[in-house]
């Protein structure tokens, strides 16, 4: 018989995250300090769940239909008449702004005969919603101004014709709908996250790189690969030198919102022995490598960590006119990221602020889309760019091809996305 492993004697992998917080020596946010991991339900989770039609269904009708998901950013629909179409399992909605400036959430839904009115993944601007089958027309505002051969209709209530809705609400440059009209508000459904994010501000940044890849897995399979750095010595080897892994933090806040915390410019401890703080430096990967340029030289006495650091308050200072003096190393290197239940990962730190964004694909329990968000902060006394143009992967093209991608983040998405048709395979 099989004797059970005895987990306590077997320690956890040093250092961990905390104790690396200890040695920067430096002032961190007190939400940084928080270590809340309450041990889950450990009992084995069905591969139906993954699967299975009736599953997909019931997610449909009972989570997917009546909770808070994350549409698009305020910059999407910055203006008046500005739309972006966000669509969910059988679900299509158009994010806009109405005459006034204030935003709608309309079904994507002709009310004559039910085509579309906008285009899937369609985003643009336009003075009013008309449906390209027939011409029927609603004002920015939802009300049903024009129906031609308006004769042919007279019994026609056009009070009673306005454009269904859905609830909208922003928080932080981001946009949220939901389908029901019970439930909390936006910020209930938040839980910590406007408290811990208080200084972590998003609204003066911007969407440089916007990639969407189709996945042959389920929606959170394409989650779990990015949820954990468990993977990370067989699936990101080039990593292992330069990023804690086995050692990150994890923590659960409440029922929608969960934390990660994975520290960049240390070695794994799975290594035999860590990599020294030069070559550390020199193999980092960061979020937008383009904008860190040259990597230094370390000094005595100096740490990957700080010295990347300083390089960072130095180039966002120069670059964007943003003062960091007073942000820590963590914030401004480390991988911070908070899952909000149930599509979308928030990257914090500075040197990787991101959107992950994870949807089922239309009806289909067995495929997935997966939207990568990089952000910049405004440029220095300019104006603000346009979003990124949304650019779609193919499941055998790759991330690296995408304009404006950094060539080493493009080999990891590759390498996670890679693996999920195996993964799917080997669950049916």
């Amino acid at each position: 018989m099989t004797k059970a492993l005895d987990l306590s004697q077997i320690d956890r992998p040093a250092p961990r995250y905390q104790a690396i917080l200890d040695r920067d020596g430096d002032r961190v946010p007190d939400v940084l300090r928080l270590d809340s991991n309450p041990i889950p339900a450990t009992d084995p989770i069905d591969f139906s769940r993954y699967t299975s039609r009736e599953f997909h269904d019931r997610e449909m009708a009972k989570m997917w239909s009546r909770v808070w998901q994350f549409a698009c950013r305020e910059e999407h629909v910055a203006n008046r008449g500005d739309y972006y179409v966000y669509e969910i399992g059988r679900w299509s909605l158009i994010v806009s702004r109405d005459e006034g400036g204030v935003l709608k959430a309309y079904y994507n839904s002709c009310l004559h005969r039910g085509t579309k009115l906008k285009p899937s993944n369609g985003r643009g601007s336009a003075g009013q919603i008309q449906c390209p089958y027939h011409g029927w027309t609603w004002n920015l505002g939802g009300d049903l101004v024009k129906v031609p051969c308006a004769w042919d209709f007279p019994h026609l209530n056009y009070g009673e014709m306005r454009l269904p809705e859905a609830r909208v609400a922003t928080w932080n440059g981001l946009v949220f709908v939901n389908l029901s009209d019970e439930g909390p508000d936006l910020l209930e459904y938040l839980e910590v996250l406007p408290e811990h994010f208080g200084n972590w501000g998003m609204t003066d940044w911007y969407v440089s790189v916007h990639a969407r890849k189709e996945l042959p897995c389920n929606w959170k399979a394409a989650q779990d690969a990015f949820i954990e750095a468990y993977h990370t010595n067989l699936i990101h080897p080039q990593c292992v030198g330069t990023a804690g892994d086995i050692n990150a933090q994890h923590d659960i806040f409440g029922d929608h919102v969960s934390r990660d915390l994975v520290a960049l410019g240390v070695s794994s401890p799975s290594l035999a022995a860590p990599l020294g703080d030069q070559e550390i430096l020199d193999m980092m990967l960061l979020g937008d490598g383009s904008i860190i340029g040259e990597r230094p030289r370390l000094k005595e006495g100096e740490t990957a960590r700080s010295v990347m650091a300083g390089n960072m308050r130095e180039t966002f200072r120069d670059q964007f006119g943003l003062d960091l003096s007073g942000r820590s190393t963590a914030e401004l290197i480390d991988s911070i990221k908070y899952t909000l239940f149930p599509n979308l990962f928030i990257f914090a730190g500075i040197s990787l602020r991101v959107l992950y964004v994870y949807r089922p694909l239309g009806d289909d329990p067995n495929r997935s889309t997966f939207d990568i968000l990089f952000m910049r902060p405004m440029p220095k006394g300019g104006e603000r760019p346009e979003p990124a143009e949304l650019v779609l992967v193919g499941e055998e093209d790759s991330y690296r091809d995408v304009p404006g991608m950094d060539p080493g983040f493009g080999e990891l998405f590759d390498q996670d996305t890679g693996i999920l048709r195996a993964q799917r395979d080997g669950m049916l």
